[in-house]
């Protein structure tokens, strides 16, 4: 089967708007591939605004989201992989969904990694206004 999260990302983006909402993005810019302005980026992630009068060029597909936007009135092309997706929300009220940092729901997990053996890094939260 094709990989769930692009799907979920893609219906979830299309909810938000139909509601007249704005649908945000939160990116994990560590993640391999992805291409955002560097100055906006806190605790390797960025948060954007996704609402078509933000942005350019929207382009999501099972692979990756593109889009030109800009950012203290530079144009600036941006390139998401799906898989950097952490979370995709209404700015207003919160609603939507957050993804686990490693959500490859076609990838089984590695048997030879114990939990002991896994890296954990603590939750940080914004208050984002």
């Amino acid at each position: 089967m094709t990989p769930l999260k692009p799907y979920l990302v893609r219906s979830l983006h299309e909810w938000i708007l139909e509601n007249g909402m704005t649908p945000y993005l939160l990116v994990d810019t560590s993640y391999e591939g992805v291409i955002v302005p560097t100055a906006y980026v806190s605790d390797e992630r960025i948060i954007l605004n996704t609402n078509p009068s933000a942005v350019q060029n929207w382009f999501l597909d099972n692979e990756a989201i593109s889009f030109s936007a800009r950012f203290s009135g530079q144009s600036e092309n941006l390139y998401i992989p799906i898989n950097a997706v952490l979370a995709t929300y209404a700015k207003e009220n919160g609603k939507g969904m957050m993804f686990d940092e490693r959500f490859e729901d076609d990838v089984p997990p590695d048997p030879d990694k114990s939990p002991a053996k896994k890296e954990t890094k603590k939750p940080v939260l914004k208050i984002v206004k």
